[in-house]
């Protein structure tokens, strides 16, 4: 007696697990599923949840250049490409309705941007009436990278990331980064221009 209530308490508890699996398995599949999607969706929207300091101090919300072509460069105020700031403004005045220029001051290549904040400021102002975003001082390779430049490396199509000063990111009205442009290319280029123009 005690051995058939042992088989039947057995049997029912196979029956119970085999009845359990397959929702576990279903449960496990979604969850992979969803997670999944809610990573690929944090890969395309990360740009917008960026916030950084301008060269004033003011907090700037990335999330406002959404549906907007964003080209950010890596800017020095004592480079060989340092007149790149003209063509820069050019291109804000001329197709700021196309695409978002942002400037990061950094001192990461040949010591060419050893300024304060304030200094950088003055400089852009001064030298060529700088009127498009520009952040504080940052780093943008090396140990000390900002996050911004490490997130833009990872999503650039060859994982690029910047060799000199003055060197390129395109990202699309998605958050996505379409691009790069090494220094040499010029902002008012043909290069650049064809493809703020997609």
């Amino acid at each position: 007696m005690n051995k058939s209530i042992a088989f039947l308490t057995m049997a029912v508890a196979v029956a119970f697990t085999a009845c359990k699996e397959p929702n576990q398995a279903t449960k496990s599949t979604e969850e992979t599923m969803a997670t999944e999607t809610a990573s690929n969706t944090a890969i395309k929207s990360d740009f917008y949840n960026f916030k950084m300091e301008s060269l004033t101090g003011k907090e700037i919300d990335f999330s406002q250049y959404k549906g907007k072509k964003v080209l950010l460069v890596n800017t020095a105020s004592e480079c060989g490409y340092t007149p790149q700031y003209e063509d820069l403004q050019k291109l804000n005045e001329q197709h700021g309705d196309k695409v978002v220029i942002l400037g990061f001051p950094a001192n990461n290549f040949g010591g060419q941007e050893p300024g304060s904040n304030e200094d950088i400021a003055s400089f852009c102002q001064k030298n060529y009436g700088v009127t498009f975003q520009m952040f504080e001082k940052i780093s943008v390779k090396g140990e000390d990278k900002h996050p911004l430049y490490t997130w833009l490396a990872q999503n650039a199509p060859n994982n690029e990331e910047p060799n000199w000063n003055f060197c390129k990111y395109l990202v699309n009205e998605n958050g996505e980064v379409v691009a790069f442009f090494p220094s040499k290319a010029k902002p008012m280029g043909e290069e650049i221009l064809a493809a703020i123009q997609k």
